[in-house]
């Protein structure tokens, strides 16, 4: 494996394409949807804001988001599933853009012919949302989870702007990744994932409860849903954590290695790296990236791997990009 390159950025900001860099601007987003009115008040700083500790809140304003910025005119979830901040979704679609570009001499591949696979699409589809909306990638979603997938058909049966350009696929087999999803012949330019963070249900309310704290919100209330974005158990803790999953999903990766040009996957934690790219040189991954992502005071992550060749990489190209310069 050659040496991990890290690209970093040290602004404390979202990335340049980002639409939601600025303040919701909560007179557009209530005008693109209405439901989000009745959430709509003034913080401590007289300024207009949400509770985002408020699960309803907090979907109202990715409806909001999702119908301005994206043209999604519907859009909804099941109680309990994961209602995920739409700015920091995004921020990995573009960040996705630059690393596809990095790859194609400068130029971000777009439109159909790109094809990203999206591992663990829940029940929100956010990822793929974004991505066929500012780059027109076509996109397949994964999920062990039945109602989440009739969830994300129902979303693209609604919009007819998604219409035939998001599918998902149900992973029958909870014990697999890519093995059941990914069919013979099959090639993506990308996949993405959003693994599961904790380890175990316990250490998963530890941190919420943490986070409550945070929110000063010393106990939720008894009927309040403890994480206000959500989630499924699958959608949150795994065994072996993020680390053990993305461990996982690198060993099967290997398998599809001519199939694929770039891996990868979020990264929530910074000590979860070492042993993910431990198991990289293991299978024999011929470059890795690693790219860091500033939103705010928080810094996130996703890692990327291929197993090209620099004559596969070229083949690549020719037949799945240049078509599209």
């Amino acid at each position: 494996m050659k040496k991990t390159d890290a690209v970093r950025t040290h602004k404390a900001e979202l990335h340049g394409r980002n639409p939601h860099r600025g303040r919701y601007d909560f007179a557009v987003l209530t005008k693109a949807s209405p439901a989000l009115a009745p959430f709509v008040q003034l913080n401590r700083f007289g300024n207009e804001s949400i509770d985002f500790a408020d699960p309803g809140a907090v979907k109202a304003l990715n409806q909001a988001l999702l119908s301005h910025f994206y043209g999604v005119d519907f859009w909804d979830i099941p109680p309990g599933f994961l209602c995920p901040p739409i700015p920091g979704r995004a921020d990995y679609v573009h960040y996705l853009a630059d690393l596809l570009a990095e790859s194609n001499n400068g130029v971000i591949p777009r439109g159909r012919m790109v094809k990203a696979l999206d591992v663990g699409i829940g029940a929100n589809c956010v990822y793929p949302i974004i991505g066929n909306r500012e780059y027109g990638w076509q996109f397949v979603g994964s999920d062990i989870n039945p109602v989440a997938v009739g969830t994300v058909q129902g979303i693209v049966r609604s919009n007819r702007c998604l219409s035939g350009k998001i599918t998902a696929r149900l992973q029958k087999q909870q014990n697999q990744i890519f093995n059941g999803i990914w069919k013979a012949n099959e090639h993506f330019d990308v996949t993405l994932c959003n693994p599961p963070f904790h380890a175990s249900e316990a250490a998963m309310n530890a941190e919420s409860d943490r986070k409550w704290r945070g929110l000063k919100k010393e106990q939720a209330p008894a009927k309040t849903p403890k994480l206000n974005f959500g989630g499924q158990a699958d959608e949150l803790w795994c065994d072996g954590g993020e680390e053990g999953f993305i461990c996982r999903m690198v060993q099967e990766s290997k398998a599809y290695g001519e199939q694929c040009y770039w891996f990868t996957s979020l990264v929530a934690k910074q000590s979860s790296l070492a042993g993910i790219q431990r198991v990289l040189g293991q299978v024999g991954a011929t470059q890795v990236r690693i790219v860091e992502m500033a939103q705010g005071q928080k810094i996130s992550r996703f890692i990327a791997w291929s197993f090209l060749t620099p004559e596969l990489q070229d083949e690549w190209r020719e037949s799945y990009w240049a078509p599209l310069s």
